[in-house]
């Protein structure tokens, strides 16, 4: 059995758990939700409740008050299976706003439940356990986090002889099993992965008759990873209508399965764009609902700059969520002109990211950074991120940087 992994997000969980009553750890299924709440010794001398058990969710059901009726420090996993336990922990902790009494798991995003975010506002914090980011899959989160050193101080130090991704990184991508290592055949992980997230997930979220058309739409949702979303253009190729495509990728949304990013609107130039960007939030699981087992020899090579897009975006947002909370993620895009990837932004000031799959760049490769530089006084350092080895600067407020750097 593989060890555990410590996740980088256990320092602001706990430093959460002393200041709130309750803590709150959602993210999409099988991302070690449930390991980090068992195995992290912090967290070991809680009371542990998980309501996977029948017995435990039925038992909350009848009697929602006496089961949370305990002075000791309570941790409940996938806590949406029994809604009335939210009302409940409401009362308690308006009776008792002691720190650290509710440690509250789940793989349904609660903030966007209305009738559950209700019950805990003002009462709970929020946080997203994403896939594994490259720094903790190479145990390497003791540091400081390249970005955040680098918004502080645009220096580069140390760049030299770094490694390059591989293909198989963003194939596998940061779902613990996967990437570490604990299947073989990484398809067979995946496709049950899928079939547990249609049959059992979906149907505890919503009623769904048309199950094949809303695996349709997450298929269809994998080959636009990282592309804006339309969703009249996607349900109709998903023959789908308005208010059903809403709904469904509110769903995919609502289970961590995709994640929108929205666009950078803080600066004067024409024609912005004003719809959001769609990922699917792990890499590994968009090539395999997207059908792509090679990025080398694929009959879909024209995804392979969006899904080394969609890896360097689960891991940013892995980052800014673990180290930085401060920070905001977004996009830019001139219709027509211009786009960047990725824009940082933390108080007044930002700093963009624009990647490429690539070990190479060319001159095109930076108009975009360099329109959003001139456009933007608060930009304080523009970014190509590619898939070389050495750091190199191009010009004022403007570096090249390989992505094994940008994501350590």
């Amino acid at each position: 059995m593989t060890s555990y992994y410590k996740k980088k997000k256990k320092k602001i969980v706990l430093e959460a758990l002393r200041n709130m009553p309750g803590v709150v750890v959602t993210g999409m299924r099988q991302t070690g939700k449930s390991t980090f709440l068992q195995m992290q010794p912090e967290l070991k001398q809680r009371r542990y409740i998980s309501f996977d058990d029948f017995a435990q969710v039925e038992a909350a059901k009848l009697d929602p008050d006496g089961f949370i009726d305990t002075e000791e420090p309570l941790t409940i996993d996938e806590a949406q299976k029994c809604p009335e336990i939210f009302t409940a922990i409401k009362k308690a902790v308006d009776r008792k706003r002691s720190p650290g009494r509710f440690l509250l798991s789940g793989s349904t995003n609660f903030a966007l439940l209305k009738s559950l975010s209700e019950s805990l506002a003002g009462r709970a914090v929020y946080f997203v356990m994403h896939p594994f980011s490259r720094r903790e899959t190479d145990k390497k989160t003791g540091s400081k986090p390249f970005l955040i050193k680098f918004f502080e101080d645009q220096r580069i130090t140390g760049a030299k002889g770094s490694h390059p991704l591989l293909s198989d990184d963003i194939l596998k991508g940061g779902m613990p099993t996967v990437c570490l290592g604990e299947v073989k055949k990484r398809l067979f992980w995946f496709k049950g992965f899928e079939q547990t997230y249609l049959e059992r997930d979906v149907r505890q979220l919503s009623r769904i008759e048309n199950i094949i058309s809303f695996k349709n739409l997450l298929h269809l949702s994998a080959l636009r990873t990282g592309q804006l979303l339309s969703p009249s253009q996607i349900g109709r190729d998903a023959k789908l209508n308005a208010v059903t495509t809403s709904r469904f990728l509110s769903l995919f949304e609502t289970s961590f399965i995709t994640c929108r990013l929205e666009p950078y609107l803080r600066n004067k130039a024409s024609r912005l764009i004003k719809s959001p960007k769609l990922y699917i939030s792990d890499s590994g699981l968009a090539c395999y609902l997207a059908g792509v087992e090679s990025l080398e020899h694929s009959a879909r090579e024209h995804l392979t700059g969006a899904l080394f897009e969609t890896y360097v975006a689960q891991n940013i947002s892995a980052i800014i969520d673990a180290c930085w909370p401060e920070a905001k993620l977004y996009f830019w895009n001139v219709q027509g002109r211009y786009e960047v990837d990725f824009i940082l932004e933390a108080g007044n000031k930002c700093i963009a990211v624009e990647t490429k799959a690539g070990a190479r760049w060319e001159e095109r490769d930076l108009a975009g950074l360099r329109a959003f530089l001139s456009s933007t006084p608060d930009c304080i350092a523009a970014i190509l991120a590619y898939n070389g080895r050495e750091a190199v600067k191009l010009g004022d407020r403007l570096w090249a940087v390989p992505l094994d750097i940008l994501l350590s």
